[in-house]
């Protein structure tokens, strides 16, 4: 196995609005999709779409959205040997996107709370062969903490999505990753720092680096991404890197970060130095918001390739 994605999943049940209802009100939506998401899946999918070997972890429910979300790891090719069922229902996701592709999500954590440490350790064996560990923070803090243990005992590298950001986050546990990727919002939780402009992001960003983590990279959406370390290993010095995003017409946003982290993840493990996993993952995610959906709008390796090269021409 190439990565191991120790993290969530969800269905999402995606409404296209014309603008959200007030207090009281029924509108009617233009149109509905239903379609599997989670950050760990999302993750999970997209590096797998590109051609990475994906070991999935995670918990879903007994009931049909269980069904669906295990059928289409499968139909991605991702193992699914740890997917554990509990009673109950599994992660659900309602998610409301305007004409201006901008998304409001809702998160049901159901099967998500059942992901124990135990399960993870259950895995050691599998993950220790694995060349990535990626987690995120939408199942129990303590299984996130043991997933990042397990990669210092068996030298796997972690990267670290701290979403949705949590303020019963302990900090520590971030220096102990190899890659921390939050967004601004993500960012300000961990630092307590304003994060509303380039200066406040960088200023951040150097923060954590200065106090033990190793990459931190911070997605900035339609703006790109900023990549901060340390000249030196064990140096003073913070050095960054930004990398500019694709100018496209978003059509739907949603997944775009996960889209991103997947395509990171890929290329980090088949040899890619970060200045160009990054660059490779902007465009992946730039290609991403152009189709309506999550994991709908997960470009294959030969369709990313097609459509990368149609954009040179």
């Amino acid at each position: 196995m190439d990565i191991a994605v120790i993290g969530s999943n969800n269905v999402d049940l995606i409404t296209y609005i014309d603008r959200m209802p007030t207090e009281g009100e029924t509108l009617e939506a233009p149109s509905f999709q239903l379609g599997c998401g989670g950050k760990g899946s999302n993750q999970a999918v997209a590096a797998a779409r590109l051609g990475s070997r994906v070991l999935m972890v995670t918990c879903v429910g007994d009931d049909i959205f269980a069904d669906m979300t295990v059928e289409n790891y499968r139909n991605n090719g991702i193992d699914t040997d740890h997917v554990k069922r509990a009673h109950g229902t599994s992660g659900v996701a309602p998610i409301f996107v305007d004409p201006h592709s901008r998304n409001s999500i809702l998160i049901v954590k159901g099967a998500n709370n059942d992901l124990t440490p135990e399960d993870v350790e259950a895995c050691r064996e599998q993950i220790a062969q694995c060349a990535l560990i990626v987690c995120q923070l939408e199942i129990r803090l303590d299984t996130v903490y043991v997933a990042i243990a397990l990669g210092e005992q068996v030298g796997v590298p972690v990267l670290l999505n701290p979403a949705p950001a949590s303020p019963d986050f302990n900090f520590d546990w971030a220096r102990r990753c190899t890659y921390l990727m939050p967004n601004e919002s993500e960012l300000t939780l961990l630092t307590g720092m304003p994060c509303d402009s380039d200066e406040g992001v960088e200023a951040a960003a150097r923060t954590l680096v200065e106090h033990g983590c190793r990459h931190v990279i911070v997605t900035l959406g339609s703006r790109g991404a900023w990549w901060f370390t340390r000249a030196n290993e064990g140096g003073l010095h913070v050095v960054s890197q930004r990398i500019d995003a694709l100018r496209v017409d978003p059509v739907d946003t949603t997944g775009a970060g996960d889209a991103f982290i997947g395509a990171f993840a890929h290329r980090i493990v088949h040899g890619d130095a970060i200045p160009e996993a990054l660059e490779y993952a902007n465009s992946y995610a730039a290609m991403s918001v152009l189709k309506r959906g999550t994991q709908y709008s997960y470009a294959t390796a030969d369709e990313f390739d097609r459509w990368r090269a149609q954009r040179t021409q």
